[in-house]
């Protein structure tokens, strides 16, 4: 490619100045492929910063603990340097450290432009990772929900009283035999419950919630259970509240928590382990063009969600575990549906990840980006 003449550092200072604000990743790099300039959004979505990869390539092997590019990368690079064209290249993976030695896998359109000067230009355009809830799989219940609450639940509680008056006059034995048909029959009703929730077509409560009250709420109540493996957490102290229904946030928490544990239980390596996350990442949005900044991660070492399940575990009644409702995951589908947020999910043998995106209250201060108090700007709309 034939450039015209101009001095190649000034040309990428003038582009960074024009990408600084804007929403999606945009990585500048010069003409031998390295690292130049890094856009909030982009040092945000690689968990990078500027000063730390200037001078490097993606493919430096430095960069290994904190960052893992495709190979096609570099090539890339080199076909945009040599060519008058954009390039670009669909499903790009990232795989991005963090501090805690985790690894979260991102995936994203790269487009690739030369700069008159010498070097490259490269806005990234985020997929949507890993499993999604499908948009209609977590109501697929609620038309039969109802029926089976009422039309079960209430003989079973005549059932379950019989069962109770008729032990009273039975032998050790028998007794035995009634106590197993009361216990059942709690374990249905319990089933039940879990059912007839999908029926609850009531908006969510939200408001101003501290994400990191509901997480610790959550986990103290998984803990009581005494089936909790080791837990440790990861908090961005510095996260503004969430714009969520609390009470929900805790069920879907829980619910998550018990899944990993449930994974851990199935297949234990040597140290069973969930970790708990949360970050900020003002590059995710909503189908709708929300902004959903607040990132909260539950990450188990388990063995991963079986492939034959895989598509499907946010549709009700698919479970991998024998004697599973399948209704667990579905709950969370239905409550991140409700909020208008996404949760997605990467899972693999040795490690399964998923990731809430939740959007953020307003600042009843206003709508200030600039407020020099404010780490975290709201995004822009």
């Amino acid at each position: 490619m034939t450039a015209p003449p101009g001095n190649g550092h000034d040309d990428a200072a003038a582009a960074a100045a024009g990408f600084a604000g804007l929403p999606l990743p945009v990585v500048l790099f010069d003409a031998q492929g390295r690292f130049l300039r890094l856009n909030e959004a982009a040092e945000r979505w690689l968990n990078l910063s500027t000063r730390s990869v200037r001078g490097l390539s993606p493919g430096d092997p430095s960069l290994f603990a904190r960052l893992r590019v495709a190979a096609e990368v570099p090539a890339l690079l080199a076909a945009a340097a040599a060519s008058e064209e954009p390039v670009h290249r669909r499903r790009v993976t990232f795989q991005i450290g963090d501090r805690a030695g985790g690894w979260t896998l991102r995936r994203g359109a790269v487009h690739l432009s030369a700069l008159p000067g010498g070097g490259s230009v490269a806005a990234i355009v985020p997929d949507g990772d890993g499993v999604e809830p499908p948009r209609r799989g977590a109501r697929a219940a609620i038309g039969m929900a109802e029926m089976l609450a009422h039309e079960i639940k209430n003989p079973l509680a005549g059932i379950r009283g019989a069962a109770q008056l008729l032990r009273q006059g039975l032998g050790p034995e028998d007794r035995d035999l009634a106590d197993l048909i009361v216990a059942e029959s709690r374990r249905i009703v319990a089933l039940m419950d879990q059912v007839e929730r999908f029926g609850d077509t009531s908006p969510p409560r939200r408001g101003a919630v501290n994400i990191h009250d509901v997480l610790d709420r959550a986990r103290r109540i998984f803990e009581l259970t005494g089936r909790a493996p080791r837990m440790v957490s990861d908090y961005d102290p510095s996260l503004p509240p969430a714009l969520v229904d609390a009470d929900a946030m805790v069920q879907l928490v829980q619910n998550l928590l018990r899944n990993a544990a449930e994974a851990l239980g199935r297949a234990p390596p040597p140290d069973p382990l969930i970790r708990i996350r949360t970050a900020y990442d003002g590059t995710v949005r909503a189908d709708t063009g929300e902004p959903l900044p607040l990132q909260v991660e539950i990450e188990d070492n388990g063995p991963g969600i079986p492939d034959a399940i895989a598509d499907q575990i946010f549709e009700p009644f698919v479970s991998g575990r024998e004697n599973g409702t399948g209704l667990g995951l579905a709950l969370v589908g239905k409550i991140v549906t409700d909020h208008g947020a996404r949760i997605r999910v990467d899972s693999q043998p040795g490690r399964t990840l998923f990731r809430l995106s939740l959007p953020r209250a307003p600042d009843p201060r206003g709508p200030h980006p600039h407020r020099p108090d404010s780490r975290h700007p709201e995004p822009p709309r």
